[in-house]
């Protein structure tokens, strides 16, 4: 089993923390595209620990699909 990294966004970006906190209360949207982050991260963190079985190119494909949301929320959060 490998050791798992969290990535939660708000310590993926800890200098937002306040600004992830107020978009997820006031932006229907940025709330949808939060969950969705961290379902992903879900998913891939039971993938790593390996609790869900899983091939390396499915992990792969949910790690890009985290990353491009991911940078969706960043820009949302600067804008």
């Amino acid at each position: 089993m490998q050791n798992v990294e969290h990535h939660c966004l708000s310590l993926e970006f800890p200098e937002l923390k306040e600004q992830i906190h107020e978009m997820k209360m006031s932006n229907n949207h940025f709330k949808k595209m939060h969950d969705e982050y961290t379902e992903l991260s879900k998913k891939i963190e039971n993938m790593i620990a390996e609790v869900t079985p899983a091939s390396n190119a499915e992990e792969e494909a949910l790690k890009v699909q985290r990353v491009h949301l991911k940078d969706q929320l960043y820009g949302m959060l600067i804008a």
